[in-house]
């Protein structure tokens, strides 16, 4: 009996293209087979998901019944199918790319309107198609599609982000100082602060002083937009540095990732760019605490009974917090009107082993009507950035030969190698070491601060001044 099967354990996407690539072929002007048909979708045991299968399918079909004649060797094919027969946008069609040319594949078909983001791939042919008419001419000779040339147009990360500037913030000098050394270094930092303080504010303008994304840099960030179907239709290489600021009631795996079928979370989606927690203590204790592993291994790994999966998430965590509930614990002008008990426990909700992986605590008091009333202009945050450049392009002539790019991705060992301190500084951090109760990974981490701060400054050797600096930004008060 005639019959169309997919096996090979589809998703429900799989096997709806079923009914999309019968219409398809139909009304592409070819008979679909009226017989027993059936595609396996090898491995079996690997679940199959996306309509990225509908152009290989229904290629496969016709050239199976032999109703056109065509060579697909070295060639993928990739594309959801209208049912009128056109190639829609597809999501995830750069890593896909990506892994046909690590195979040894020449050429990859795609839909017209995914050529720019195909062609990000280097060293594969990208041919753009319209339709699957189209397609089986071009296959069959009768027909010539010009490969696609990428431009190198690249997106101007000023003007992403033009409405944040650190020139329209008054006052907060120190917050200002504390973020460009977190961006100089990639460093976590932690900002508290009464309400109304400037922390959103400041932790918004961050990405105006972060250096742009370099090119491998972009294209990882542009794969992980594609997969999870966020990368517009038509759209080549994100080049501004992400910035995700999920509201505080999101869900576990909404942040860190996960879902029957694990995609990736919020802390992946702020690869190579920012994760902004406001109302840091809000967030479920679990989520903060599964942060602490991809704090540290820049990695996420997701285990679920089919298998596991491990996404990438190398960011930057800035958080802001009020001191208390209220939000005006220790504020010298406002009483505060919790309780002890209302405080601590508000204090309670970050843990110890989650602070201990942050680089910078920074306190963002009120601004005063002196500085918000004064004229005078700012600094801009295109001064800041030159200073952040500067000291990125420094570690990254320090780190050419390792896998690291910055101070913060250091190990105990490049520790030991690269933040070489003079004789004053040793015993300023032994003293620091003693009083403060550091942990090893405090120690290193003061270390690494340290070092970024001697790299704004373009000194080899780590002084006094710097790991002093370096020592303050640590809590000094019960809030941590």
């Amino acid at each position: 009996m005639p019959c169309f099967t997919i096996v090979g354990l589809p998703d429900t996407a799989v096997q709806e293209s079923r009914e999309r690539v019968r219409a398809a072929i139909k009304n592409s002007g070819f008979a679909f087979p009226i017989r027993r048909i059936i595609v396996n979708l090898a491995p079996a045991d690997l679940k199959k998901a996306g309509p990225a299968y509908d152009l290989p399918i229904a290629i496969g079909i016709i050239l199976a019944s032999r109703q056109a004649r065509g060579d697909t060797s070295n060639t993928i094919l990739l594309g959801e199918l209208s049912l009128e027969g056109t190639l829609r946008h597809t999501s995830g069609i750069l890593p896909m790319v990506s892994v046909a040319q690590q195979e040894g594949y020449e050429k990859v078909v795609v839909p017209d309107v995914d050529a720019p983001e195909a062609s990000l791939a280097s060293g594969i042919k990208v041919i753009p198609c319209s339709s699957l008419a189209q397609l089986i001419l071009y296959l069959s000779g009768e027909i010539e599609i010009a490969e696609y040339k990428p431009s190198d147009a690249l997106i101007n990360q000023e003007d992403a982000y033009s409405e944040f500037d650190f020139a329209f913030i008054r006052g907060q000098e120190q917050a200002k100082r504390a973020l460009e050394i977190a961006a100089s270094g990639a460093h976590n930092i932690i900002m508290s602060g009464p309400p109304g303080s400037g922390k959103t504010m400041l932790a918004r303008a961050l990405p105006t002083i972060l250096p742009p994304l370099t090119r491998e840099e972009a294209v990882e960030v542009t794969k992980i937009y594609s997969v999870s179907g966020l990368l517009t239709p038509g759209a080549s290489l994100i080049n501004q540095r992400p910035f995700r600021s999920p509201h505080y009631t999101i869900s576990h795996a909404g942040l860190v990732g996960g879902g029957q079928s694990p995609r990736p979370g919020e802390i992946t989606l702020s690869h190579r760019g920012v994760l902004f927690l406001d109302e840091l203590p809000e967030f479920s204790q679990s989520s903060l605490e599964a942060l602490r592993q991809p704090l540290e291994d820049k990695v996420i790994t997701i285990s679920r009974a089919r298998g596991s999966l491990t996404f990438p998430a190398n960011f930057m965590l800035v958080g802001a917090m009020n001191p208390c509930p209220c939000g005006y614990y220790g504020d010298p002008v406002k009483e505060c009107k919790c309780s002890p008990g209302e405080i601590s426990r508000y204090q309670k909700k970050l843990s110890g082993p989650f602070l201990d992986r942050i680089d910078i605590f920074v306190e963002v008091p009120s601004v005063e009507y002196e500085k918000l009333a004064d004229d005078k202009p700012s600094e801009s945050s295109k001064m800041v950035r030159g200073r952040v450049e500067a000291a990125r392009e420094i570690q990254r002539a320090r780190f050419k030969d390792r896998l690291i790019t910055c101070n913060s991705e250091m190990m105990s060992s490049e520790v030991k190698e690269f933040c070489r301190i003079e004789p004053q500084a040793k015993s300023l951090l032994h003293v620091a070491t003693k009083q403060l109760t550091l942990s090893a990974r405090s120690f290193y981490r003061i270390l690494k601060l340290a070092r970024t701060i001697a790299d704004l400054e373009r000194t080899d050797i780590i002084r006094a001044n710097h790991l002093a600096e370096a020592i303050q930004y640590r809590p000094r008060n019960s809030i941590y």
